[in-house]
């Protein structure tokens, strides 16, 4: 899973690799961090909305190979995501790898149903979020000519869910804005790529009955996933295996897409 890059600055040691993720207090963010943190190459700096999310995933990875640099932040917050990144390069010497996890599910109902506001809420964390992912991690990452930006987007981007338009609408748009930062960032060495994976179990399936499980689950040719099943995908697109993949939406959806 190791990256190839270049010494790390005067607080880094060479050969290392320095790793952001935001929206590391979720399912998927705590898994990814379990994984990168047992990377002994790899320095990791964890953000999320939640400090008590936060803290849950630190607690999580303990006994990993170094602790985690943390910060609360905001993703629609441009400032605070910017604040995330500088902590890494103050810390590390550099920035490798960003991963923008956060995200929102909007108001279950048909698109008539839904107030502005759960427009509103889904585009500044879902888009807005990546879009200051991107914007915070370029910076550093053109200085070194090298780095990898993945965003989190959704099978739910390339098909449609009945009753989740502002969910579906938004993930699209991920998936579009990887695309489009890629090819304005290859020519400085910086692949920004998309994850869309399918339905996983996670903390919102804890409430539903086990007949909509099974419901969701028959919609997926093998089944419900778990987060752990979509850490490969990280994993590639983290490390010089994919020095050849920009612009690409991976789909791990456990068949969802399929038919």
């Amino acid at each position: 899973m190791s990256d190839q890059h270049g010494a790390a600055g005067r607080h880094g040691a060479p050969g290392r690799r320095v790793v952001v993720l935001l929206g590391a207090g979720g399912t998927l963010g705590s898994a990814l961090a379990r994984a990168f943190a047992t990377e002994a190459d790899t320095d990791l700096v964890l953000s999320d909305v939640s400090d008590a999310a936060l803290a849950a995933t630190v607690e999580g990875i303990a006994g990993g190979h170094a602790k985690p640099e943390t910060a609360v932040a905001d993703v629609s917050d441009l400032a605070q995501v910017e604040a995330v990144v500088r902590l890494a390069v103050e810390r590390f010497g550099r920035l490798d790898v960003l991963i923008s996890n956060a995200g929102v599910l909007a108001q279950n109902g048909r698109i008539h149903n839904l107030a502005t506001a759960d427009w509103e809420r889904s585009f500044r964390v879902n888009v807005l979020g990546a879009v200051n992912a991107i914007h915070a991690a370029v910076g550093p990452m053109r200085r070194q000519g090298s780095g990898s930006i993945i965003l989190t987007a959704s099978v739910a981007g390339m098909t449609a869910w009945s009753h989740s338009a502002p969910y579906c609408v938004t993930k699209a748009g991920v998936i579009h804005l990887a695309k489009v930062a890629a090819v304005e960032y290859a020519r400085d060495g910086i692949r920004v790529n998309a994850v869309c994976p399918g339905t996983f179990l996670s903390g919102m399936h804890t409430e539903l009955p086990q007949k909509a499980i099974d419901a969701i689950s028959a919609k997926h040719p093998l089944g419900l996933g778990a987060a752990d099943d979509l850490v490969g995908a990280y994993s590639y697109l983290a490390s010089d295996a994919s020095r050849w993949t920009t612009g690409a939406a991976i789909v791990v959806d456990g068949g969802y897409a399929a038919p």
